[in-house]
């Protein structure tokens, strides 16, 4: 069974600090120009892990991603009629 997980978008001051945000996480990205973090964890402790985060004195903020709660169910999409003429062809 899979564990339902979140992304956290964690703002930090210094590239260095990635070391210490990687052990609260699974970190998918990190940008350096910008200065953010991706990592996903457990669901269950979001809350705990997104508290903790904040205290660290160079995290400048977290932010949650929705995509778990966002529908990706797409109804009435209309087809592309140019694919549909090469599936007519056989292509």
């Amino acid at each position: 069974m899979r564990t339902k997980r979140q992304g956290l978008i964690v703002w930090f001051q210094h590239m260095k600090n990635i070391k210490h945000i990687k052990r609260y996480g699974h970190l998918i990205y990190s940008s350096k120009k910008l200065k953010y973090a991706v990592i996903y964890v457990d669901q269950e402790a979001l809350d705990n892990i997104e508290s903790k985060l904040l205290k660290l004195p160079f995290v400048s903020n977290v932010d949650r991603s929705f995509k778990p709660f966002v529908s990706s169910n797409f109804e009435n999409a209309k087809p592309d009629k140019a694919k549909q003429y090469d599936y007519k062809m056989g292509i």
